[in-house]
């Protein structure tokens, strides 16, 4: 069960009740949960998610620990352009997909 971090802005009011319920508000808009499950995890980016696509404003991010990942840190996000994170000669680095229009 590893830490999980969220980071949200401009989101509704709901999400920082929510969110709070099950992590950790540090600052504004930044939650941690430093034993949550990937059930819980799971649930959480899923009710997340559902707003977000439903309301769309704001932007969310949600990151942990995966041995599995490249840099072992697995991260999501809603609301932004997205990023992947790839390693490159032991550095991890943010790639921004860029979206054509």
């Amino acid at each position: 069960m590893p830490l999980c971090i969220v980071v949200t802005r401009d989101v509704e009011m709901r999400y920082r009740g929510f969110l709070g319920s099950v992590m950790l508000e540090l600052s504004p808009g930044t939650y941690a949960s430093p034993r949550m499950s990937k059930a819980v995890r799971e649930r959480v980016w899923e009710v997340v998610g559902g707003w977000h696509d439903t309301l769309r404003q704001g932007s969310v991010l949600m990151a942990w620990r995966d041995k599995s990942a490249p840099g072992g840190l697995r991260v999501l996000t809603l609301g932004e352009p997205p990023k992947d994170l790839v390693e490159h000669e032991g550095s991890l680095l943010v790639r921004r997909l860029v979206c054509s229009t």
